[in-house]
């Protein structure tokens, strides 16, 4: 898990309503990356790295899975930022609390829906986001938008599960 030092959560961000956003030095990383199709595997590379380095993916378990949800469900967020926005897009990693936040912002102003998953072979991206993430969101950022989502980090009962 996860080791915190220094203040306590800071004030909510009012960009992020009531959802409280852990303190920087907790575990804090944003990476930019150009409208190509390969950045997907690069964002997707670079949250596996991330998670290691703070020591939530462990090599099988808790850690592998949140790795691995981690890894899909920002690789569906960003392959909808370059299919959606045409636009650069920024993946901003944060881990405090027990909880992971991913956030992809890209230019777009279209709010992502989900879909039902049904037999199309595109479009399942949001309903994945829906039924992984234990909460997820989207807000309007100047020009363009961020998505988000939260998994739990902590191997304790629930923690990972989405709330009701």
């Amino acid at each position: 898990m996860l080791q915190l030092s220094g203040t306590g959560r800071p004030g909510p961000d009012p960009r992020y309503g009531v959802y409280p956003q852990p303190p920087l030095g907790a575990g804090h990383l944003s990476v930019e990356y150009p409208p190509r199709p390969s950045a997907v595997r690069e964002a997707r590379a670079q949250v596996r790295r991330q998670l290691e380095c703070w020591g939530l993916a462990d090599g099988d378990g808790a850690g592998a899975d949140l790795a691995a949800t981690a890894e899909l469900l920002v690789s569906e967020l960003a392959t909808n930022a370059l299919l959606h926005a045409a636009s650069r897009f920024r993946l901003t990693l944060s881990a405090a609390h027990g909880v992971l936040r991913c956030e992809v912002a890209d230019g777009g102003r279209r709010v992502p829906q989900v879909l039902d998953a049904g037999t199309s072979e595109s479009g399942r991206g949001m309903f994945l986001v829906a039924a992984f993430a234990r909460r997820w969101g989207c807000h309007q950022d100047g020009p363009g938008k961020t998505v988000w989502f939260e998994l739990g980090t902590c191997a304790c009962d629930g923690c990972g599960r989405r709330q009701p």
